[in-house]
């Protein structure tokens, strides 16, 4: 048996506890059955992002047109974004591989692991053992139980960066953010998208009027279908034949296409590890439980990033690390843990428009118990907005009325992850309110008026659909 003093189970936001665990002295084992680096680097935020750069190039060009300026496509290079997006993840996997070989007190395990016992890992034919441990075992896409989906066939958000040529038509099943930035990918790509999903408005974890603004703006491009459940899939004739129940009129519609892409959620990896053996509990749906200090039900076992099945960001996995990470080799007594702050979890969508926002959104915060105003504003409200014919961009503050603290924003249109992130900032203040803000002298013009606006026009809130 090879004895450590720390195991941290998955190389994601993993390694940063591994990598700083190390340096201060401990023996650590790593443990990840590849690829280093994560859902993130390998088949996440890192190659969409790659891929959608381009497609928001092509809407550029398009909507280039509103302002006066006429612009042709004459050739999409499909081959060569998908290998510059191949060539970014490749570098940075071997950059991360080569500095975790580097650092002296880590062994890095390439294989899977599972509990056989308390505090003890089966790694292939090694055993490991350790006083402390870090699950950062991530997820992977959920597959929904539909008949003949398997034998189907599909695509998934790691098996499309395989594709060498875009399908010419596409079935999405979901409605949220991979579905939405996928299917802008490629409908701009020029394959026949349609997104069929269960709940009745896309992205349904957004603000409501955000979410109609991108529905809207999706259907320009492709066929947006929300309110359906699919049922069915079979092959007929070379395609994909889908059928899906509508919750609206209760009949079924059939569909069919040369690819399915399943963007219907997540799933725990927490099974392949099976931690009940060593007394870390998972919820029914198989996430991890972790209290505030991403302790798990087991003494000196922590979890952190997908794993929990909470706030699924890499930003957030790699601000949990550093709890875990004070708690784990700094914290002495109870009073010395450092406890999670989730009040003002960024995020972002990166569809057609982009979508951002922090904290609570106007229901949430009224089904709290806050006494709320609410602001919004256009981005055609400002001159730069007006400038950019940015007719759907829209801001959407939420402040607590007596102290003017500031629970949410949404944001969508362009930039509008760069204008969430000021609000990220004024949220993280001692105060939290809007003061620095409507303190401050806003560069004019730009579209940083519009966030302003959206303070200035604070009211109370308006019922909601």
């Amino acid at each position: 048996m090879d004895r450590f003093d720390l195991i941290v189970v998955g190389s994601g936001a993993g390694t940063h506890v591994a990598s700083i665990a190390s340096k201060e002295g401990l023996k650590v084992a790593l443990v990840d059955k590849g690829p280093a680096g994560g859902v993130c680097l390998n088949n996440g935020c890192i190659p969409s992002k790659m891929l959608i750069y381009p497609a928001d190039v092509i809407r550029i060009l398009q909507h280039a047109r509103d302002v006066g300026v006429e612009a042709s496509i004459t050739r999409i290079d499909f081959q060569k974004i998908m290998s510059r997006m191949h060539s970014v993840v490749d570098k940075n996997r071997t950059h991360l591989e080569e500095s975790i070989e580097a650092k002296e007190n880590i062994t890095w395990y390439k294989n899977s692991a599972e509990f056989v016992g308390d505090y003890t890992l089966q790694v292939g034919d090694k055993t490991l053992t350790a006083p402390k441990i870090v699950i950062a075992t991530g997820s992977r896409p959920l597959v929904p139980p539909v008949q003949g989906l398997k034998e189907t066939g599909y695509l998934d958000n790691v098996t499309l960066l395989s594709l060498e040529e875009p399908p010419e038509s596409m079935i999405i099943f979901g409605a949220g953010l991979v579905a939405c930035e996928y299917g802008h990918f490629f409908s701009a790509m020029g394959t026949k998208v349609t997104i069929l999903g269960r709940s009745p408005r896309v992205l349904k974890n957004e603000d409501p009027e955000v979410s109609q603004i991108v529905q809207d703006a999706l259907s320009k491009f492709m066929k947006v279908l929300t309110n359906r459940e699919v049922i069915r899939v079979e092959l007929k004739d070379g395609k994909k034949v889908v059928s899906a129940h509508c919750r609206t009129d209760n009949k079924i519609y059939e569909f069919q296409s040369d690819e399915i892409l399943l963007a219907a959620g997540r799933h725990s990896n927490s099974d392949f590890l099976k931690p009940e053996r060593t007394g870390v509990e998972t919820d029914q749906h198989g996430w991890i439980k972790v209290n505030d200090h991403l302790e798990t039900t087991k003494k000196d076992i922590w979890a952190l990033g997908d794993a929990t099945g909470k706030h699924m960001f890499r930003h957030n996995a790699k601000y949990e690390s550093d709890v875990v990470i004070h708690n784990l080799l700094r914290a002495e007594k109870q009073e010395d843990k450092m406890k999670v702050d989730f009040h003002a979890v960024p995020h972002a969508v990166f569809t057609t428009p982009q979508v951002a926002g922090v904290g609570l959104k106007e229901s949430e915060a009224i089904d709290a118990g806050y006494d709320v105003m609410v602001g919004r504003a256009k981005y055609t409200d400002v001159a730069k907005g007006k400038a950019m014919a940015e007719e759907h961009g829209f801001v959407k503050v939420v402040v607590e009325r007596k102290s003017g603290k500031i629970l949410g924003c949404s944001a969508v249109g362009s930039e509008a992850p760069e204008l969430i992130q000021q609000v990220v900032y004024l949220m993280n203040t001692d105060s939290q309110d809007m003061r620095p803000l409507i303190r401050s002298q806003i560069i004019h013009p730009t579209l940083n008026e519009v966030l302003a606006g959206a303070f200035v026009n604070l009211e109370h809130p308006l019922s909601l659909p």
